[in-house]
């Protein structure tokens, strides 16, 4: 199924919402990605996205981003060094576990807005916000269509 077309318009206001709710108590940001197809390894992907993407400009290093490909039914999720310097081991993988047994159901908005809110309770404990932060990334899913393009970078 296409990227735009792995969520309805409701489904991706639900997903904004739930962003926007993680992030405001942290200083942290939180990015979805979808796209079509994915040759490589998803967390490798998942990598170059996030530079793409400048997740890497935060103050605190703390940006995360998930990353699905809906065709190939590939997720990852990387989160820069600040917040991997301070999660156990398995939170990332928990989460993917979590996604994965969601989206086996059917429920793709349900399994995404879960583990933001995950991530961002993470984030709330190990940056918390003191109100006067700025939103340094958009909170918008950001889509790429790549059924004709070759993801090698």
């Amino acid at each position: 199924m296409p990227a735009r077309e792995f969520l309805s318009e409701d489904d991706e206001k639900l997903i904004v919402d739930a962003i926007e709710r993680a992030e405001k108590n942290t200083t942290g940001e939180i990015r979805v990605h979808i796209e079509f197809k994915c040759k490589k390894d998803p967390l490798e992907r998942a990598k170059v996205l996030f530079h793409e993407l400048e997740m890497d400009q935060t103050e605190a290093r703390n940006g995360v981003i998930l990353y699905i490909a809906s065709n190939d039914k590939k997720v990852a999720i990387f989160g820069d060094e600040g917040i991997s310097k301070k999660v156990e081991d398995h939170f990332w993988q928990n989460e993917i576990d979590n996604l994965i047994s969601e989206f086996k159901k059917g429920n793709f908005e349900k399994g995404i807005e879960k583990v933001v809110g995950d991530i961002g309770e993470k984030l709330k404990i190990n940056f918390p916000s003191d109100g006067s932060d700025p939103d340094e990334l958009g909170n918008e899913i950001s889509f790429k269509d790549n059924r004709e393009i070759q993801n090698d970078d």
